[in-house]
């Protein structure tokens, strides 16, 4: 009962109506903070572009940003020993990650063990210190093709980043061709 302003408190202690006046705590701004943090990423990787006094998000671009953010498989890799390791670079096409050999299934590069002439080498050499660095950069991801291994027990899968092949990298600076089925010389 409320008696000249107050609030009457019960005898066990207990309040027996809700004060209606009190102010409310304030709520948070959390359910923002998402939002935000997308468009500071958008406006950090150019995807929005201003108009006028209205802002206009290509699609492709939101695509782009959303594959990335599918991208969740990462390591620290090195390059493999003899006999194969944890997470590390065997050649251009070829890699270790968690244990497990995998081939990707889009390109081929040039052999390393062992090359058939020294620019083949040279070829191979380079295009494993691409793969290297391509895939330590950030995350990427490992997607299924229709053959689950090759004739050598290696995983089969393409890596990709924003949905894009890292194959294609590796393709334009002249150090893999796409993969069509057999063997072609380097030499």
């Amino acid at each position: 009962m409320i008696q000249g302003g107050k609030l009457a408190v019960s005898k066990t202690g207990a309040s027996r109506f809700r004060n209606r006046d009190r102010a409310q705590p304030r709520q948070s701004n959390r359910e923002f903070i998402p939002i935000v943090l997308f468009a500071a990423l958008a406006m950090f990787c150019g995807v929005w572009s201003w108009t006028g006094q209205s802002a206009t998000v290509s699609r492709a671009a939101i695509i782009s940003v959303s594959s990335f953010a599918s991208d969740t498989q990462s390591a620290s890799f090195g390059f493999c020993d003899t006999g194969g390791g944890s997470n590390c670079v065997v050649d251009g096409d070829t890699l270790y990650y968690q244990g497990v050999k995998i081939r990707i299934a889009d390109i081929d590069t040039p052999e390393t063990h062992p090359s058939r002439c020294a620019e083949e080498a040279r070829l191979g050499d380079a295009a494993t210190r691409r793969l290297h660095a391509l895939v330590n950069a950030v995350p990427f991801s490992l997607q299924f093709i229709d053959r689950e291994e090759d004739t050598y027990g290696r995983k089969l899968r393409l890596i990709t980043r924003g949905g894009q092949s890292i194959g294609q990298d590796l393709v334009d600076q002249g150090l893999a061709r796409w993969y069509g089925g057999g063997r072609q010389s380097w030499c």
